[in-house]
């Protein structure tokens, strides 16, 4: 065949696409766990291509070259699949973004893609912005609807930099299980419904397959940020939403080494949009065209990393969900405690809705249950019996809980969101979360829970008069202290 032509080379993209495809199709026979070890990575690529590692490579270069002019021009023109430059693709992206868009469809035959940003927020901006565009021909301003209990940051890029400076209206959503309040926030301007399920920190939870419906008796979107439960216990998709949030900062990326998110999203969306390759195909489309030019997509080595942490997902998951459940339900019975949020506990309102929805992946195939199990997430949190300076009393004292903003971890990590991830939205719009100053988030993490609960424990006791001593090498001689400030 005559390389001087560019068809040689969409043709020969052509055969490579249906090999793909048939590899994809192999791949949706596999088990959740399989599917997270060895994801879409093959015997055959590792063979012809990358020297027969068993593990994938690291691309770290910033460009792909090309044999000629001819294939350039195609893979520019975007007529064949390229790598190009890795502000757009490259193949380590491409390994997470597949392994990624499998496990959000598992146990479906639901056609996905995925398109890896550089963090959580990248990924709700690359979600959602695409619909936020305004028509020349009509001068009217245009909406979203959405839950207020969300992520900080998310309510901050909703409320300051779409709602405040773009003067596009977020409709907010006060009680999400209340299907009745959300259609009464929909109009002919409204771009899409979001929803965050399990919410940060106050454990929110609607009926998905509800507001799915109702999202497209009206022809828009769901989105669902479903960055705390992860593929392993919820898959969106599988439930009528549209497009799915993942921050794979968080619990995907349990280890805490890498910083990524990613949107996955439905194959041929139908939705009243007069945009004929969103609507085909979302993830490619924000990979190829709005990040192209913005350019918010993910890193090599943060690709890479985070492919290495989902490998165990399922296991993961189900030990440090597991472990919350043990501690919460010691915390619920504690003399210094007002309150405890955690949807697996039979006491909490939504338990019963979460339950329909929050299944361990494959927990019927598993030896040790033999049968479909609930489990509900590493994420709860705990509301001190007193004010905010006894609640900050219980925070100083954790001696093995670590004191960060941060969720997902193998290891237990906990907040005070009023003063920390929910700070920036004011007070008003924390009552409106009902986040209070009294309230701890804590994501319990691999450790054994009777080493969590006996740190809790001994922190709950400030409140008895007790004084708790924590020596610290941050204060030792030496500097360290100021070390850290530079």
């Amino acid at each position: 065949m005559d390389s001087s032509n560019i068809n040689y080379y969409i043709d020969a993209a052509k055969q490579s696409a249906e090999w793909h495809k048939d590899h994809l199709k192999s791949l949706k026979k596999l088990k959740f766990d399989t599917l997270a070890v060895h994801g879409i990575y093959s015997m055959q690529e590792a063979l012809d291509f990358n020297q027969g590692s068993i593990i994938e490579p690291i691309y770290m270069s910033s460009s792909q070259a090309y044999r000629d002019s001819n294939e350039m021009e195609a893979a520019l023109s975007y007529q064949i699949p390229t790598w190009c430059y890795s502000r757009i693709g490259n193949p380590s992206m491409y390994y997470l973004e597949g392994v990624l868009a499998l496990l959000e469809t598992y146990g479906s035959d639901i056609e996905a893609s995925c398109c890896a940003t550089s963090s959580g927020m990248s990924a709700i901006f690359s979600a959602c912005e695409p619909f936020l565009t305004f028509d020349k021909d009509i001068h009217t301003e245009i909406n979203f609807v959405g839950t207020c209990q969300v992520y900080g940051g998310t309510f901050q890029q909703f409320a300051v930099r779409q709602d405040q400076e773009k003067h596009i209206h977020w409709r907010k959503v006060i009680n999400s299980n209340n299907i009745e309040e959300w259609e009464s926030l929909i109009d002919e301007n409204t771009r899409f419904l979001y929803g965050e399920m399990p919410s940060n920190p106050g454990l929110s939870f609607f009926d998905i397959e509800k507001v799915a419906a109702l999202a497209h008796k009206y022809g828009i979107p769901l989105i669902i940020d479903s960055t705390v439960a992860t593929p392993a216990l919820f898959r969106p998709l599988t439930h009528g939403a549209d497009i799915v949030i993942q921050s794979v900062t968080k619990t995907l990326s349990s280890s805490g080494f890498s910083v990524s998110g990613a949107v996955i999203a439905k194959k041929n969306l139908k939705l009243n949009i007069n945009n004929d390759m969103l609507k085909a195909d979302f993830g490619l489309y924000i990979k190829a065209l709005p990040n192209r030019d913005i350019g918010p997509n993910i890193s090599p080595m943060n690709a890479i990393l985070t492919l290495n942490d989902i490998r165990t997902l399922r296991s993961k998951v189900d030990l440090m969900s597991r472990n919350t459940l043990k501690v919460a339900k010691y915390l619920e019975t504690h003399k210094h405690i007002e309150q405890v949020d955690y949807l697996g506990l039979e006491s909490h309102p939504l338990h019963k809705l979460a339950s329909k929805y929050l299944v361990l992946a494959d927990s019927e195939f598993d030896d040790i249950y033999g049968k479909k199990v609930n489990r509900y997430g590493h994420l709860m949190s705990f509301r001190v019996k007193g004010n905010a300076m006894d609640t900050r009393k219980v925070f100083d004292a954790l001696q093995r809980i670590w004191r960060a903003t941060d969720l997902g971890r193998i290891k237990s990590v906990a907040t005070i969101p009023a003063i920390s991830t929910h700070q920036q939205q004011g007070e008003e719009a924390r009552k409106l979360a009902d986040i209070p100053a009294n309230l701890i988030r804590l994501c319990v993490g691999a450790e054994h829970a009777d080493d969590t609960i006996d740190d809790l424990k001994q922190a709950l006791t400030v409140l008895d008069g007790n004084k708790i001593s924590v020596s610290s090498p941050m204060y030792s001689a030496g500097g360290a202290s100021s070390a850290r400030l530079r």
